[in-house]
């Protein structure tokens, strides 16, 4: 007998869901209706909770997720993400949205490094010179001064139009209370 992983319970839902039409709720177009962008992190309690707190639907706003609601680098995917949704997608105002009890506060390459040894990957891919892991792999320890952080990296983009709205806030995990970082 076969074990069914996660992937195919979730496979088997889908069947089901797209037989009895559950899609037909979420009908929406890729333009976003608020022309609205959040980067917010990919914490599971916020998987509803970010856009029933926020008072989103589906089709509202670009949610895009990442580990601590960061631009770590001008050049990554969020940030990528972003510009397109401004230029491809008419989004006029974007959200940074961290979270209080971040895990990113506690991240760093140490804590990562034993794990990533203990499943197998080589110390020669935890030497590399082409990648600064410990920058890499850093989280933060102050959540106000990362989504400040954030922001900045956001308007001061040489690609963001400067015509974007961005602002920081943080919302609690438990309750979705939504707080603006000042200095943002």
């Amino acid at each position: 007998m076969t074990l069914m992983t996660q992937i195919d319970q979730v496979l088997a839902f889908n069947r089901g869901f797209v037989a009895s039409q559950g899609y037909e709720a979420h009908l929406t177009d890729k333009f976003p209706e608020k022309k609205l962008a959040v980067l917010s992190c990919m914490d599971t309690r916020l998987s509803v909770l970010l856009q029933e707190a926020l008072g989103l639907r589906n089709g509202d706003a670009k949610i895009i997720k990442n580990a601590g609601a960061e631009i770590p680098t001008p050049w990554d995917s969020a940030m990528r993400s972003l510009i397109v949704a401004v230029y491809e997608l008419g989004v006029q105002e974007i959200m940074i949205v961290a979270h209080t009890t971040c895990g990113a506060c506690h991240m760093s390459f140490s804590h990562f490094r034993e794990e990533m040894l203990r499943r197998g990957i080589p110390e020669t891919e935890l030497a590399r010179t082409d990648v600064d892991l410990d920058a890499w792999l850093e989280g933060f320890h102050d959540t106000e001064a990362s989504v400040r952080r954030t922001v900045a990296a956001v308007k001061e983009h040489p690609l963001m139009a400067k015509d974007v709205i961005v602002r920081g806030f943080i919302i609690d995990s438990a309750t979705g209370e939504l707080t603006e970082v000042p200095g943002c």
